[in-house]
């Protein structure tokens, strides 16, 4: 009989095989996962650096990197502009988000093959009550 593993488990192994995949993508396009997510906030509306950390904040907190260096990579590479301290996407940065994120939403399929809709939403919906059950509260960032 196969051994029974627990919740933690399966979360930790599930977590670290999408963040391997979803690393290796973005790497592959010359962007860190924090800048595309800066790129995803920059194509929304500009930002000025305090609300990109604060909407990043989990991604942002014990980072190797600062997010002002990664920010500085993508001016510096002509995707992001800073028009005094006020950062926007440039169309050069749109197109490649488009590219990225065309090959993330596959990879995304990919992860979600042969699972129902219905099971997907509902396991979504359990982690997020389990979140909340450990003192997880959604802010409006």
């Amino acid at each position: 009989m196969p051994l029974e593993r627990p919740l933690g488990y399966w979360l930790k192994l599930v977590d670290g095989l999408i963040s391997q995949q979803f690393e290796a993508i973005v790497e592959e396009h010359g962007v860190t996962r924090r800048q595309w997510q800066v790129l995803n906030l920059l194509a929304d509306a500009p930002h000025r650096l305090p609300e990109l950390a604060e909407a990043l904040k989990p991604f942002v907190e014990g980072a190797e990197e600062p997010l002002e260096a990664e920010v500085d990579e993508l001016v510096g590479s002509g995707w992001v502009d800073d028009g005094g301290g006020l950062l926007s996407i440039t169309e050069r940065g749109r197109a490649s988000l488009l590219t990225i994120s065309e090959i993330v939403a596959r990879n995304r399929e990919q992860i979600s093959q042969g699972i129902p809709e219905e099971e997907y939403a509902t396991t979504v919906d359990v982690l997020q009550r389990m979140a909340r059950n450990l003192g997880w509260r959604e802010t409006a960032s």
